[in-house]
């Protein structure tokens, strides 16, 4: 009951503040989308053949999510110039980033990413300065220390968004290490995937979440290959519960501050034209943004970075 309530709550507000946001198309956190279409149809009473409009769902792509980009969440260049950091730890088995970069440019952002070991403190703020987000994509050992916690914390404390990628024991050394820090919660065990779900029907079992920002024009995903577990909180609000039930992906909303966790980070680079992966990686980098709290500062504020630290 109470993440129906939450959910609602944040459907009712993005409602009542949607008009403002030309950067999300008009389906946002809709995850059935329909259209209005004229059909013929014959009216008994009068004998003659009439038209009339009916809603109907929009054509669907083979794994039957809406077809097109523009059910996405975000219009395609909204963040024309928006920058994501992301620390990559992780890029065993053919792990490029490529995949997830070419469709995230499709909404404008360019991607700044060091790759199989931690930047220096300095580094790692500069790089955040000129960012809208950070993802952080774990793997078995940890490379992050104390001090750049503090400058992730003070990052996410700023609003700014925050993705934390973790996936099957052991490789969530540093999810865990982050994730504990920002929001008190971890992630653990190892459990075979390799599914699509669908549309939750009920609640903690496995689909996704319905009428969230995240999940618009969503109601298939695939869920990973194999997959870590979320710790159940009261202050995440569940997003994929996986084909065995487990919570996969949530997201932290509070006080202005946006984080996912993640459990499955081989949805960024394994069985990618699988359902639904390609659009929900644009989505959460387009919520990650927080516009609904920065609004235009956003657009001001842009990174223009485009490089890759090895």
């Amino acid at each position: 009951m109470k993440t129906k309530t939450i959910l609602c709550s944040l459907f009712i507000s993005f409602l009542t503040v949607s008009s403002s946001f030309a950067q999300y198309n008009s389906s946002a956190a809709k995850n059935v989308i329909t259209e209005e279409v004229q059909e013929d149809y014959f009216d008994k009473d009068s004998g003659e053949k009439k038209k009339r409009t009916v809603q109907r769902e929009v054509a669907s792509d083979s794994y039957g999510n809406a077809q097109g980009n523009q059910y996405d969440l975000a219009v395609d260049g909204a963040f024309k110039g928006q920058t994501i950091a992301v620390l990559h730890f992780y890029s065993g088995g053919g792990f490029n980033f490529d995949l997830p970069k070419n469709a995230l440019a499709e909404k404008g952002f360019s991607v700044y990413r060091w790759i199989n070991k931690a930047p220096t403190v300095k580094e790692l703020k500069e790089g955040l300065a000129k960012s809208c987000q950070l993802w952080i994509i774990s793997d078995a050992q940890q490379h992050l220390n104390s001090e750049h916690l503090a400058v992730i914390k003070e990052f996410f404390e700023s609003g700014k968004g925050v993705y934390i990628w973790g996936d099957n024991q052991p490789f969530y050394a540093d999810a865990n290490y982050v994730s504990k820090a920002l929001i008190g919660v971890e992630m653990e065990g190892n459990l075979p995937g390799n599914s699509v779900v669908n549309l939750q029907m009920e609640e903690k079992k496995a689909g996704v979440t319905p009428n969230h920002l995240i999940t618009t024009g969503l109601q298939n995903i695939y869920e990973g290959v194999t997959i870590a577990t979320l710790s159940e909180n009261e202050d995440l609000t569940p997003i994929i519960y996986g084909s065995a039930d487990n919570l996969v992906t949530a997201v932290y909303e509070k006080d202005g501050k946006r984080l996912i966790l993640d459990g499955g980070f081989t949805r960024l680079y394994v069985n990618w034209d699988t359902a639904g992966t390609g659009r929900y990686v644009k989505n959460a980098a387009a919520w990650l943004v927080n516009f609904e709290r920065f609004g235009d500062d956003v657009v001001a504020n842009k990174g223009n970075v485009n490089d890759e630290i090895d």
